[in-house]
């Protein structure tokens, strides 16, 4: 997906160990290191987090722009502003539940789940989306009101 360099990076500019970094998301560091090297998927939650502490977007963390933080940037994530923003997004590009659901290889009420806000979009789906439709991920989850796209 193209994070795991990147919080590394961030990271190790700032000054701070994979043992800190582990501690500061109370995960274990080996855990965090799968994280760092893409082993394992990082959930949004902790790439929030880790965008929080330093003080970068999530569009920046996947390499998307060079933007590192957008103005009035929000730092909690709101499920339902999150669902509401993929549904319209879904919706302002013709694209059904399940053709999403077909895109990123899971099921219609798994979206429907997202565009509801019982759960917070599973990184690679956010990720996915992203890239092919070239829109924020800190505005698809409600980080910020702009950039809606990017350029």
């Amino acid at each position: 997906m193209n994070y795991g360099e990147s919080i590394k990076n961030i990271r190790e500019r700032i000054g701070i160990s994979q043992t800190q970094m582990a501690k500061i998301l109370d995960i274990d560091k080996s855990l965090y290191g799968r994280y760092e090297k893409e082993k394992q998927t990082i959930p949004i939650k902790h790439l929030i987090t880790i965008c929080n502490y330093f003080m970068v977007s999530l569009d920046y963390i996947f390499n998307f722009n060079s933007i590192q933080q957008y103005k009035n940037t929000k730092k909690k994530i709101n499920n339902t502003k999150a669902g509401k923003n993929l549904k319209e997004w879904r919706k302002s590009n013709k694209i059904t539940q399940k053709e999403l659901a077909s895109i990123l290889n899971t099921t219609q009420s798994v979206i429907a789940d997202y565009e509801r806000g019982r759960y917070l979009i599973a990184t690679p789906f956010l990720y996915t989306i992203c890239k092919k439709y070239n829109i924020s991920a800190d505005y698809l989850l409600g980080r910020t009101n702009e950039p809606k796209y990017l350029k």
